[in-house]
């Protein structure tokens, strides 16, 4: 009796193991690190590192490691923060043009750990340190670029359609258009009703003038802001990858806001700066007929404009702008239908679709360029001392051959692969905000509270651990050390499973692991107690031991359920650091069942399954 069979033995034996070896590199000791992206058009390579390098070394700042990473990403590492500093300092002043920094931490993992793809636990921004940012938009103010787009739209397609209008105009949140006559009020709303079919489109009268009302309904000014919402979380996700910043997180709040938290990060105003950056596009047709050579000598023509593409490639483009990115209303990525090479496909609102479809009419079988437009912020030097500067940079990132005339949706291709493709639709869908944006909340966590929090909450850890073991070792005796051993191993199990299914850890969710705690061991004082009340009713050691996990089962899955289901709610409706702790107490609870259950059972079996015993040590 109260035996298990091997294959169980080595099953629990394998995932002790298993979680052994997955939570092992929180062990490893942090290094101050710094994390470094290339600059748009440019590349992290092999011969980075040695730049890299050579600027720690002229600079005098001693570095432990240059690594280069998978995502195109080199990781400097130093001995202290002080170090990272000066480092980040000499980076900037020397290769700031081609390369962006950001201060983080990286864990000195063994060879064998990188190579078996094991990694710590993600560290939120309350115990890493770093920058936490509530941004509101301007949601009302994407309604309204929405009806002044229509409003333009509108006066488009009655004159293209040659209907006669007294005038269009604003009235409120209504564009109205008013004419002399019923007979031209009907043509109009013939033609607006087939062009703006996600309108409300209404007839009225007022004196002798008859007007036609396009009103948004209430679902689509919903959409229009849902979409003005989630391009800005788009455009401002992009902008904070530019800083190479590790594990940022930027999340919707509400209906009108967005959270940014960048952990590691501790310049608020570089991070403002890339926020409230301004980025634009343009497409234009590229100068066929005049000679490169001679605008680089100086000799431009007048109808033209020199640019350079992203590898520095000179290029001639025509002054006239064909449209520009806010008249794009979406871009996808995706392959083109006939060669199978990747391709953007984008669309436009209705005035950029009239002016494309024109210029490429006029224009098949010569090349088109995308001009991507942005205020970028460099560091020099200056008195010897470093200043931020910000300067206007245009960049060609794409040129295509038109190959048929097209207007409101086309394909750009010859691009190089399909990650270039997804880039460059989400530049296309992100280029610029949707609606205007405010910082309205801002805190910067230091690295120094961030290492206290962690401190604190590790020794909340321990005493809560301490305190639970000694009750049990004296109330259970042999009994209540196996207890306190699955209690441990429940621990290892959390930190195992956070870290491979790379969530990430915080200040709610250690207080998770402490309530774990408590509801851990009580499963096994369930079982403990309902073994003593088996003893008391004469029943053998043996069967005492079988009936009281028996009995138990049952109370433990109840207890353990219904405290999940609020686990479930806190993590379904809660924000940041309720999700935290929701999270952290939902994997406590899965791993508490299966080690006071499986583990204690396994345990107790090893030292007492078939064995004659006339008492037990409980």
């Amino acid at each position: 009796m109260n035996k298990y069979p091997l294959w169980k033995n080595l099953l629990i034996l394998g995932v002790i193991l298993g979680s052994l070896l997955l939570a092992s590199p929180n062990l490893v000791s942090q290094d101050p690190s710094i994390e470094i992206t290339a600059a748009r058009g440019s590349d992290v390579t092999e011969s980075s590192v040695g730049e890299v390098k050579a600027a720690l070394e002229n600079a005098g700042v001693p570095f432990k490691d240059v690594e280069l990473r998978e995502g195109a990403k080199l990781l400097v590492r130093f001995a202290d923060s002080g170090n990272q500093l000066k480092g980040q300092e000499a980076i900037e002043q020397s290769l700031s043009e081609r390369y962006r920094t950001a201060l983080t931490l990286s864990a000195d993992l063994p060879g064998w750990m990188r190579a078996l793809g094991l990694k710590p636990m993600n560290l939120g921004l309350d115990l890493r340190g770093g920058i936490h940012v509530v941004i509101d938009v301007d949601i009302d103010a994407a309604v309204d670029q929405a009806l002044e787009r229509y409003l333009g739209d509108a006066r488009t397609q009655l004159r293209d359609n040659k209907v006669r209008y007294l005038s269009v105009s604003r009235e409120g949140g209504s564009v109205v258009a008013k004419f002399s006559g019923a007979e031209a009020r009907d043509a109009g709303a013939k033609v607006l009703g087939r062009e703006f079919r996600d309108l409300t489109l209404q007839s009225s009268q007022e004196g002798d003038q008859y007007l036609l009302k396009l009103s948004l309904p209430e679902a689509e000014q919903k959409r229009i802001k849902d979409f003005a919402l989630e391009q800005n979380i788009t455009t401002l996700r992009n902008r904070v990858n530019a800083l190479g910043i590790a594990e940022p997180s930027i999340a919707r709040q509400g209906e009108r806001r967005i959270v940014v938290q960048l952990p590691g990060a501790q310049d608020p105003g570089r991070l403002k700066e890339i926020l409230g950056a301004t980025a634009t596009l343009e497409y234009r047709l590229v100068d066929t007929e005049a000679s490169v050579a001679d605008a680089l000598e100086g000799r431009v023509p007048v109808g033209s404009r020199l640019y350079y593409e992203r590898d520095g490639k000179p290029i001639l483009l025509k002054r006239r702008v064909i449209v520009t990115g806010d008249q794009i209303t979406d871009a996808s990525a995706g392959f083109d239908s006939q060669s199978g090479s990747p391709a953007v496909f984008v669309n436009l609102d209705t005035a950029g679709a009239r002016r494309m479809l024109d210029m490429t009419t006029e224009n098949v079988g010569k090349p088109m360029a995308v001009v991507f437009i942005e205020n970028r912020t460099t560091t020099e030097k200056v008195d010897g001392k470093p200043v931020k500067k910000t300067r206007k940079v245009e960049e060609v990132f794409s040129v295509a051959t038109i190959r048929e005339p097209f207007g409101k949706r086309f394909q750009t291709t010859g691009l190089e692969s399909s990650e270039e493709a997804h880039n460059t639709a989400l530049l296309l869908r992100s280029g610029a905000l949707a609606a205007p944006i405010q910082i309205v909340e801002e805190r910067t966590i230091g690295p120094s509270l961030g290492q206290d929090n962690i401190d604190q909450g590790l020794l909340s850890v321990v005493i809560g651990l301490a305190l639970v073991m000694v009750f049990m070792g004296l109330y259970y005796r042999v009994f209540g050390m196996i207890a306190n051993l699955v209690l441990v191993l429940n621990l290892v199990m959390i930190v195992a499973v956070l870290g491979a299914l790379g969530a990430t850890l915080t200040m709610p969710g250690i207080a998770g692991m402490v309530l774990t705690i408590g509801m851990a061991v009580d499963a096994n004082v369930l079982i403990f107690e309902r073994i003593r009340e088996e003893i008391r009713f004469g029943n053998s050691p043996q069967a005492s031991i079988a009936a009281g996990f028996d009995k138990a089962l049952s109370s433990i899955i109840d207890a353990n359920v219904t405290t999940l289901i609020a686990a479930l709610m806190l993590f379904s409706f809660g924000t940041g650091p309720v999700k935290g702790f929701a999270v952290t107490l939902t994997i406590g609870l899965l791993t508490s069942m299966f080690t006071a259950i499986t583990c204690s059972r396994a345990a107790i079996n090893l030292l007492y399954g078939g064995k004659r015993l006339k008492t037990l040590p409980v």
